[in-house]
């Protein structure tokens, strides 16, 4: 595909983003409400929602920094080719109703 036609993907690619930003709000109540029944399996119609508790591990790499030497560091760090993408509106529209024909 060429770089001048990607323009209509890139503003799909937006509004579907736009969308499911929306529904992730309207979805974090509902989440924060099945966890604050606690840990356990709980079955609706459709679906099943299992809440876990359990401790998490972190490790705190600022303190490690400064206890490992700038050698040991490089010698230990793993470079992965990565490719991202970022989609943000170009200007205030409203995207939620932008495509609604």
């Amino acid at each position: 595909m060429r770089k001048s036609n990607v323009g209509p993907l890139v503003d799909e690619l937006g509004l579907l983003e736009a969308r499911i930003a929306d529904i992730e709000i309207m979805a974090q109540p509902l989440r924060d409400q099945i966890k604050a029944m606690g840990a356990g399996a709980y079955e609706g119609e459709l679906f099943r929602a299992v809440v876990s508790e359990y401790d998490r591990k972190n490790l705190n790499m600022k303190a490690v920094k400064q206890k490992l030497s700038p050698q040991f560091i490089r010698a230990h760090t793993k470079y992965t080719p990565t490719t991202s993408l970022t989609v943000k509106g170009r200007n205030a529209i409203d995207v939620t109703t932008e495509g609604d024909d």
